[in-house]
This record gives structure tokens, sequence and C-alpha cells, in this order.
């Protein structure tokens, strides 16, 4: 499949960056997250921009960025639909370069609607956030899963008395019973 006939969807991801209080303020001043995820519009531009900023607050959009779905991916966008709550998940690094307040700037890199790409990204030990996906991205995502996805059929276990018999340590093991015979 060629990435043109690829579904997918363009998004924008604000990032949001407020003040830290209380005792954790003394090793780091602000804290980034995604706050919103919105379909992209023209008027969003490519290039990101602030949208708020003040003494204890500040907003960024991040313009352009591009979710599409993998048929290889099925289960990963399936265990995200049948979680309790269903949702973006969005990896986010911070600039080498800080802003002209001293800051660094929290950029989006990738945004998601799999499980195994924030498992995969956790593992890498990114910063991974989740927001909440709304209903019409989820109806999206539904349909794509009820066409790609294949349950892996159940195998069917060997009985427990037809393994064999191992110590804790994984050394072939035998049963004995107790009795003796002859000795002492």
């Amino acid at each position: 499949m060629t990435p043109a006939a690829r579904p997918g969807i363009d998004v924008a991801v604000v990032m949001r960056r407020a003040k830290v209080q209380g005792p954790q303020s003394r090793w780091q001043a602000w804290r980034w997250s995604p706050c919103e995820i919105l379909p992209q519009q023209t008027t969003f531009g490519t290039e990101p921009r602030p949208l708020l900023q003040s003494g204890v607050e500040a907003r960024w959009l991040f313009p352009a960025l591009r979710v599409e779905l993998f048929r290889d991916d099925a289960e990963g966008y399936h265990l995200n639909l049948v979680s309790p709550a269903p949702c973006w998940f969005v990896l986010w690094r911070l600039d080498e370069v800080p802003q002209a307040d001293g800051e660094p700037l929290a950029r989006p890199v990738a945004v998601s609607l799999s499980y195994h790409d924030a498992g995969r990204w956790l593992d890498a030990q990114e910063s991974v956030d989740q927001l909440p996906a709304d209903a019409e991205v989820l109806g999206w995502l539904q349909e794509f899963v009820d066409q790609h996805y294949q349950p892996e059929p159940r195998r069917r276990r060997r009985p427990q008395s037809f393994q064999a018999l191992t110590d804790r340590f994984g050394n072939p093991a035998s049963v004995s019973t107790g009795k003796h015979k002859g000795g002492l």
C-alpha cells in the first residue's frame, strides 16, 4: 500500500507549559504536557506558534502532524479501542536550544492511536502522554480495525500431565514415593 493510499489524518497538538508549585519547583520550574489535539486547519499553517504566554502558563500550537493507520498494527489500535479510555498517544521532546526566556520548548514528534507505538516509545524512555480521543476519531479507527484486525487463533495448551518434570532450575526431575527397597 502506498503512503498516499494509507488512511490518515492531519492534526495539531497544543502543548501546555505550567509553572510547577510546591517542593518539586526546586528541581523543575516548568512542566510540559500536551493538552489538546485538534484537526488540522489551513489557518494553522505549518510552523509552531505561541497561543498564550503568561508568568504561570504558556500554550503552543504545533500543526501539521500526520497520524497514519497501518494494517500490520491493527492489534495496537484494537487494544486502544477496547481500553477503558481510548486515547491519542503523543511523543514529545524538549528542544536542545532554549527559548528567549531560557526555557526549552517541548515539541511533539509523533502522534498515534496504537498501543504498540506507545509501548515502543515508552520502552525507549521517551516522553509520552495520553489525551482522550473524540467520538469521531474513534469511529474512524473502529472502521479500520473492523476491516483489518484478525485476532490470533488460540493455541491448544498441552495438558500438564504430558509435560516433562523439571526442578526450579529447569533440570530434569523425578517423582519419588518415599519407599525404599532394601537398605539400612
